[in-house]
């Protein structure tokens, strides 16, 4: 079995994956290893010990003009930066969607690292924009629970309203 031109260039790109909402992107080389180095940065800073801190969030802010993607602690202290360069003035208007999609696929390939931190469980990752607002939950560590990516609350509203109408038109 041969490798086709697409498949020859997409491995020298990176690799395609879907976000939430099925639109196809591209993780380059590039992404995937500026990402890696981001998390095993924020596992350094963080290590396993005998007293973890208490820490609810480590806040992963994304600059979408810079590229810049900076981890914080809950009280606004750098852990650590690196820039990513494709997100440099990206102007996507669903720019922070896929950026949630390849940091959650990063992460998901990182388990290990990203779970293990010396931080006292339950502890999350939050993606936030360049004015400091929550986008979304990237990845929540618990000891019982394991959550990445996506609204879990999705849809919620919907379902209830469709619960209580058919409650409702039932005949009593």
């Amino acid at each position: 079995m041969g490798i086709s031109p697409s498949d020859s260039l997409r491995a020298r790109t990176g690799q395609t994956i879907l976000d939430l909402t099925g639109k196809a992107m591209t993780t380059t080389v590039q992404t995937k290893q500026a990402l890696e180095r981001f998390f095993n940065q924020i596992a350094q800073q963080l290590p396993p010990c005998g007293q973890p801190t208490l820490m609810s969030d480590i806040h992963v802010r994304v600059l979408q003009e810079s590229g810049e993607v900076v981890a914080l602690d809950d009280d606004e202290n750098e852990i650590t930066r690196c820039v990513v360069e494709p997100w440099i003035d990206n102007k996507d208007d669903d720019f922070y969607v896929q950026v949630a999609s390849q940091l959650r696929q990063c992460m998901a390939g990182m388990k290990e690292v990203v779970e293990h931190l010396g931080l006292l469980k339950p502890y999350s990752y939050v993606l936030e924009d360049d004015d400091k607002e929550s986008v979304a939950e990237l990845y929540v560590v618990d000891d019982d629970t394991m959550i990445v990516g996506g609204d879990l609350m999705s849809g919620l509203d919907e379902d209830l309203d469709n619960f209580f109408n058919q409650l409702m038109n039932e005949p009593s």
